[in-house]
Order: structure tokens, then C-alpha cells, then sequence
């Protein structure tokens, strides 16, 4: 496979609105309600990223402002508490913050925020300055890819690699993302192999093949045809 594959740097956001560590907790409120955003990197210096401050960080202080939680509370949810007393965005940053390169691959930067349950990763250099952001949304992107794109990485870096002229003839079609390749092939055993790769095109929804006188979605299941 010789194509490029989609990295964070393509679909990030390079205007990213920060605050520095002494930042107060309605200027950090502000700020999200004015840029429509849901969290906020912290910076040291010149740029360092150095933690994050998100709604739920802020969120404590409205949940516990007018309660007095009981004993079994407090030792349950004392990182909570002490964020319902923070007043700047040192007390309520969470640190080390959670970041990604801008050279990461989509997939990459997606597991990261599957995994932490966070919707957008600060993007930094190799001495931890902000470059960027990257959110969900940004991540989505690929999949306005046009079919026609598509059809032609396939058939560049799949088609062409597993299943070269003569003794193989595939047709590749795109629709909505959902790749289909049709026609005959001379080495059935890398139908397995040709699912993975064509999934792996950023941009791919689903696949299936068509092959002479055979049928098989390969697309979620990942069977080889008879």
C-alpha cells in the first residue's frame, strides 16, 4: 500500500482558543459559551499545553453549590468536590492533559477519545506546544470523501496491488461510501485480505464483492467466498 493515509493535521482546527493557569472560572465559562465550545486547553509559557478544562470539570460547582453531601459522598466523589471549590483553571484543569500529534493517524486519535470518553484532543508538537485541535466532528470528516475519490484510491491501492492484469478483472463502484467490487478473480483467498484493506480507505462505509457466479458481503463479516 503506497497511499497517504488521512492524519490529524488534514482535518484539525488551527485556531484554537486556550486560557493560561490563572484563569477564572467565569472567564473560562465565557469563553466556551462565546466560541461554542465544550473544553479548553490550559498553557504554560509560550504555548505548552500543560492540562484541559472541560464542562464537566466546571460542572461540580453548580451540582454541589447548594448540597452538603453525606460522608460516603465526599470519599466517593472528592476529586468532584475539590473541583466545586476551584476558582481558576490550575484548581480545575485535568492534567496531564490528553493530546495527540498532528502526524497520528484518524484511527489513532479516534481510539484515544473512544477510550477516555472525550470529544476533542488537543493537538501538540514534539515539545508538547498547542498546534491545533481536533474533535469528533473533525475525526467525521473523512466521510464526506466523494465517491469518485474513493473508487479511485481502491482501485490504485487495492484493486492494482492483490489482484494485477491478466488473470483478474474487478470493477470497483462507489455509492454513499459503501465500496462494490464486481468481476472475476484468479486467487479467491485474498477476498479476506481485500475486505480489510478497502475498509481501512478513509472514507470507506461498508464493502461487498460480486463475484462471478458468487455472492459475499464482506463488508461486516468478513467471509471469504466459498
Amino acid at each position: 500500500m503506497h497511499g497517504t493515509p488521512h492524519i490529524v493535521s488534514d482535518v484539525m482546527t488551527h485556531t484554537v482558543t486556550a486560557v493560561g493557569r490563572r484563569a477564572t472560572f467565569k472567564e473560562i465559562v465565557q469563553l466556551m459559551q462565546d466560541w461554542k465550545v465544550s473544553a479548553l486547553p490550559v498553557l504554560e509559557g509560550e504555548g505548552r499545553v500543560v492540562g484541559v478544562v472541560s464542562e464537566a470539570d466546571l460542572l461540580p460547582k453548580e451540582e454541589f453549590h447548594d448540597s452538603d453531601p453525606d460522608r460516603y459522598t465526599q470519599l466517593r466523589r472528592l476529586s468532584d468536590l475539590a473541583k466545586a471549590g476551584a476558582i481558576t483553571a490550575e484548581e480545575l484543569m485535568t492534567s496531564p492533559a490528553l493530546t495527540t500529534r498532528p502526524d497520528a493517524a484518524l484511527a489513532q486519535a479516534a481510539r484515544t477519545m473512544a477510550h477516555a470518553k472525550v470529544k476533542r484532543l488537543p493537538v501538540v508538537n514534539e515539545l508538547g506546544m498547542l498546534e491545533g485541535i481536533v474533535s469528533r466532528t473533525d475525526l467525521l470528516k473523512v466521510f464526506l470523501r466523494g465517491d469518485d475519490e474513493i473508487a479511485e484510491e481502491v482501485q490504485r491501492e487495492v484493486v492494482a496491488y492483490l489482484f494485477p492484469a491478466p488473470g483478474s478483472a474487478l470493477q470497483v463502484q462507489v455509492h454513499d461510501g459503501v465500496v462494490h467490487l464486481a468481476g472475476r478473480v484468479r486467487d479467491t483467498s485474498l477476498i479476506r485480505v481485500a475486505a480489510r484493506l478497502v475498509r481501512a480507505v478513509e472514507g470507506v462505509v461498508d464493502v461487498d464483492f460480486e463475484l462471478e457466479g458468487h455472492t459475499s458481503v464482506a463488508g461486516s463479516r468478513d467471509r471469504p467466498p466459498a
